[in-house]
């Protein structure tokens, strides 16, 4: 199956389903995965740009983002959101945002919406190469990971400065886009995603999609939303940094495990070999 096909209304239902060897294993490849294409970041690449009109072109483009969300979110996907008011535990901090992957176009919207500020998401380089809108992620808060030692240290610098500014960091522990899935799978990176909190001091949510059947088959088959936040999950000062992500993470897995069975429709089955 094409990978644009996994999101369009009209497959017929025996056709929905993706035969899996491994969680790492990925149903949707770019070009440059699929021909192993080393994706570096481009030279001299800013991850807080200085020059104050791009900052100023980068904070117009995301409220302009965000306010777009708004209508794709709860029009186009009927999403409901619920558990924003546990936000305000983090009143005057940033915290770190951890959400199941589940769907490329609401991975982008959903978390602008659930959160109560400003976003950063980590996001591989390959989405630098998307036509069209892959220039402009980083300018709607895309951090790309780097591939340079000197890359990944701007990058963790980068993140530690957005935090300090206490905005909100997204990120996909599971890795790879599982269109539609109503499971959660095993972190590949294990706990290594928790430093990030970890090392700052600060708390984490975590961000659950799930899906439901719609009332109307205005789009089809396609499935509708509910959004759930939780937490906040905060660090232990008497614990280490390495049982300190080890909790944080399973505190994660854990909690989106328990809305992930608040799903009600499979509208695309995953089956393993």
């Amino acid at each position: 199956m094409a990978k644009a096909e996994l999101f369009q209304k009209d497959i017929p239902e025996n056709e929905r389903i993706f035969y899996y060897e491994n969680e790492e294993d990925d149903p949707i490849k770019t070009d440059e995965q699929e021909q192993k294409i080393e994706v570096g970041l481009p030279e001299g690449y800013e991850f807080i740009p200085k020059n104050p009109f791009v900052r100023l072109y980068s904070s117009i483009l995301f409220h302009l983002f965000k306010l777009f969300g708004q209508y794709y979110e709860r029009v186009y996907w009927q999403a409901k959101f619920y558990g924003r008011e546990k936000l305000k535990k983090a009143k005057g901090k940033g915290y770190v945002l951890y959400a199941n992957h589940t769907n490329p176009f609401h991975d982008v919207f959903g978390p602008a919406l659930a959160a109560d500020r400003r976003i950063f998401t980590i996001i591989s380089p390959v989405n630098l190469k998307i036509p069209g809108i892959g220039k402009f992620l980083p300018m709607i808060g895309g951090l790309p990971l780097g591939k340079t030692t000197e890359e990944k240290k701007a990058f963790h610098a980068a993140v530690d400065q957005r935090l300090k500014q206490k905005k909100v960091l997204v990120v996909y522990p599971e890795a790879h886009v599982w269109p539609y899935a109503t499971k959660i799978r095993k972190f590949p990176a294990g706990d290594k995603s928790f430093k990030y909190a970890t090392r700052n001091n600060l708390p984490i949510f975590t961000m659950t999609t799930t899906y439901h059947k719609r009332k109307d088959k205005k789009h089809g088959d396609l499935p509708r939303m509910d959004v759930y936040v939780d937490g906040p999950f905060y660090p232990n000062p008497e614990k280490t940094e390495a049982e300190n992500r080890a909790i944080l993470a399973k505190q994660a897995y854990d909690s989106m495990v328990k809305y992930s069975k608040k799903n009600t429709y499979e509208y695309f089955r995953y089956i393993k070999k």
